[in-house]
């Protein structure tokens, strides 16, 4: 377990993300509005906007809410212009860190991340610098426990999934971007409910022991960047020993 899958896990651990509701709230609003903009709002036609409602709904956001952040995409109400950002860069002990966001401000935006890259051991790199050490793929992930492996596999694999990885009691179905929505369809006909549905994750494709302060750090640092308001996902190579995970927990 590494990367990207263990970051969802330490936070998992942490409970971070769902404590703060509002945050949480914003980011998904941000995605929604996005969608919208760029591909008109009617999820039916609109991938995009179709798995941010369904993120949205998971979360138990209200309906009205995400009426309002569609409205504001197509410009039906007045809102916000968010570009998508993508910032890259090296946290404590090596590690590369990709980070994307959404902005109005990316002057802003670019700063708070150097700034908190500077204080928690990291620097941001250049367009590119990192980009190359990741696979973009999509992702859906399924709880164990209520699934048996052997049929799971069949299914997703039978959908379409390109891979199928047990990390403790969950599995990490992955497929291109492209293939998302096809599988998460076929599997749902399989009545396969999903913990979380990613249309596009960096799936690192080696990774960066950790240890110690190092490990301390790096978790500090991603966690302080994703809390900020314009930043959407963290992805990073790191692996990290789940006794050292747990402690940091």
């Amino acid at each position: 377990m590494a990367g990207h899958s263990k970051w969802k896990q330490i936070k998992h651990y942490k409970a971070a993300t769902d404590a703060k509701r509002g945050a949480l709230f914003t980011k998904l609003i941000r995605e929604i509005t996005m969608a919208a903009k760029l591909g008109g709002g009617d999820p039916a036609g609109n991938a995009r906007l179709r798995t941010a409602i369904d993120a949205a709904k998971a979360k138990s956001m209200p309906k009205e809410n995400i009426d309002r952040a569609i409205k504001k995409g197509t410009g039906e109400l007045e809102g916000v212009d968010y570009q998508e950002v993508v910032y890259e860069g090296y946290g404590p002990g090596g590690v590369a860190l990709m980070i994307s966001a959404l902005t109005d401000n990316p002057t802003r935006t670019v700063a708070e991340i150097r700034h908190k890259m500077s204080r928690l051991g990291g620097n941001l790199g250049t367009p590119n610098s990192v980009s190359f050490l990741f696979d973009k793929k999509a992702q859906l992930t399924i709880d164990g426990r209520k699934f048996g492996e052997d049929s799971t596999l069949e299914a997703a694999l039978d959908a379409g999934a390109e891979d199928f990885a047990r990390e403790d009691d969950q599995y990490i179905v992955s497929m291109s971007p492209g293939d998302f929505h096809a599988v998460k369809t076929a599997l749902e006909k399989e009545k396969i409910e999903f913990v979380d549905a990613e249309p596009v994750v960096m799936v690192p494709k080696s990774t960066v022991k950790l240890e110690g302060k190092n490990a301390e750090q790096l978790l500090k640092l991603m966690e302080e960047i994703e809390e900020l308001d314009d930043v959407q996902k963290v992805w990073a190579n790191f692996d990290i020993d789940v006794a050292d995970m747990a402690a940091s927990a």
